[in-house]
């Protein structure tokens, strides 16, 4: 093995990027400093209860980080339940926590990690680096086949220390591994082998700073503090995470007391919010575009086989009144479905709302009346966005029916292709360009209906380039192509909007960079009475 170069990882202290460079990956070594180390147990140990109003319906899927989908949602219950080998954290888009360090030979083929001593599942059992490499083999979510192609093997020198070899060079590995996937997550392998994959989404055991008690579908997870947990001991004794699909209903349970958590609060409701003494507005900017996918856009019999319609579409969406209508204006308007925080964005021109070009490229394109579009597919939690669009579509002509889908049903049959027409999409998982393109544009995605020869073509170039400015050339042409064919139409980078009441000190919101939900988990804290 090639020698390696290491940095100490507060080189990297602001973690605003959701990407790092060859350079950065091959100078990196974790020593655990970010993380943080064990803190000194309180003499009382964890007290007291917090309890969430959860927007969406909790899936058993989002128990197991091999079922990761290429959104946000799930890690809302990984970083209590689980731990990665590394992870975004506080001040660092990648920080150690099961592993304390990690090194990459020169050549770029090979990535050591070394796991931390002494941490432990919540049965006991010590992490292995035999539960690492069993881990990364029964991973299955988004972008499985990507990694299986380009890892080569996984060896386990020692119980502390794991070997990636890759087939060649492949400078997004970390990112892939780390933040953008689920793959880094570590389940243990002999309690897994036991119970089997259902068995263990029905009592999972992590190494997380909070171990699972009950789960009620559709009503509640109840969560406790693991006090063996490495980094910290939880200063919150019990998490109840209690399902309030409607947002008026969350408010008043917050407002009442009930809860004292909400997420996504959006709207006249989110005025309120701000306005009732005691409780706290908290809009937090996970990297989460929401845009159209027109999935038959490569059937030369559907509509939207034609550019000129995909372009009519984005015309019509008038993102401004959207935007003020339900996120007060936060939200941002950046025309693209990666987002602006991420490595390698390019910036598109401004979207622009001119439904009368709209109409006059529809009638180009021979619809003068417009023409039906079928269903349009969304995740029910924000089917107030999709009412809003189709309604702007309709006013051009594009009529379409809202089909409102429960999330986890809604990610699954996204990811198993079965929807036609259009899909209201988003995502709010880590990464950079590149991981965003693997999952949603190029061939092979899991999210991707079809993809376009010369765009998989740049794919795959960029993906082994080792030269940070032609890859970031070949990114930029790859959205460019993706902006002029309206392979997407992007509707916004979403203002997440939350709330919580009086009693929760740090509340967690905007600890880890760019991510939408309260974490970690251990640094959460109830006020003193």
């Amino acid at each position: 093995m090639s020698s390696s170069v290491h940095r100490d990882e507060r080189a990297n202290p602001t973690g605003d990027r959701s990407g790092m460079t060859r350079r950065d990956l091959l100078a990196v070594t974790a020593l655990g400093a970010v993380a943080g180390a064990p803190a000194i147990a309180r003499a009382a140990g964890p007290q007291g209860q917090l309890t969430w109003g959860i927007h969406v319906s909790l899936a058993p899927a989002w128990f197991d980080p091999a079922e990761t989908s290429g959104l946000i949602t799930p890690y809302m219950v990984l970083y209590a339940l689980q731990d990665a080998i590394v992870k975004p954290m506080p001040g660092n888009v990648l920080t150690p926590s099961l592993a304390e360090s990690w090194s990459a030979s020169e050549d770029g083929l090979t990535y050591d990690f070394v796991l931390r001593e002494g941490t432990k599942f919540h049965n006991g059992d010590p992490v292995t680096a035999e539960d690492v490499k069993f881990s990364f083999g029964r991973y299955r979510g988004v972008s499985h086949d990507l990694m299986a192609t380009r890892v080569a093997q996984v060896e386990v020198p020692d119980p502390r220390h794991v070997r990636f070899k890759l087939k060649e060079p492949w400078p997004d590995f970390l990112t892939f591994y780390g933040s953008a996937t689920g793959a880094g997550w570590v389940v243990p392998k002999k309690y897994v082998e036991k119970v089997g994959d259902d068995g263990y989404k029905k009592a999972p055991i992590g190494a997380g700073a909070y171990k699972f008690v009950s789960f009620t579908p559709g009503v509640e997870l109840v969560l406790e503090a693991f006090e063996g947990y490495w980094r910290k001991t939880p200063s919150v004794k019990r998490l109840v995470f209690k399902v309030i699909p409607e947002e008026a209903t969350r408010l008043a349970a917050l407002k009442r007391g009930e809860i004292d958590i909400v997420y996504s609060i959006r709207g006249e409701l989110a005025d309120e919010l701000r306005s009732t003494p005691g409780l706290t507005l908290k809009p937090v900017y996970p990297p989460a575009p929401f845009w159209l996918s027109f999935v038959d856009q490569w059937n030369p019999k559907s509509p939207w086989y034609d550019a000129r319609v995909r372009q009519a579409a984005s015309l019509a969406i008038d993102r401004k009144g959207i935007n003020q209508a339900l996120t007060l204006g936060y939200s941002k308007l950046t025309g693209s479905l990666v987002p602006d925080s991420f490595e390698f964005f390019w910036q598109p021109p401004a979207p622009v709302y001119e439904p009368a070009k709209a109409r006059q490229l529809l009638a180009e394109a021979g619809h003068p009346n417009g023409f039906d579009a079928g269903e349009y597919y969304c995740d029910a939690s924000y089917s107030n966005v999709g009412e809003a669009v189709l309604n702007n579509l309709g006013e051009v002509g594009i009529r379409a029916r809202l089909r409102p889908i429960e999330r986890a049903a809604f990610l699954k049959e996204w990811g198993e292709k079965k929807f036609k027409n259009i899909i209201q999409c988003g995502s709010g998982a880590f990464g950079n360009a590149a991981t965003r393109l693997a999952a949603f544009v190029v061939k092979g995605g899991t999210y991707a209906y079809g993809s376009y020869p010369d765009i998989d073509e740049l794919f795959d170039k960029q993906a082994i380039e080792l030269d940070h400015a032609r890859r970031a050339a070949t990114l930029d042409k790859i959205q460019q192509l993706v902006d002029e064919r309206k392979v997407a139409a992007a509707i916004w980078q979403l203002a997440f909007i939350n709330g919580y009441g009086p009693r929760v000190g740090e509340v967690g919101f905007g600890l880890i960079p760019a991510f939408a939900y309260t974490g970690p988990y251990e640094d959460i804290t109830i006020k003193a009475t």
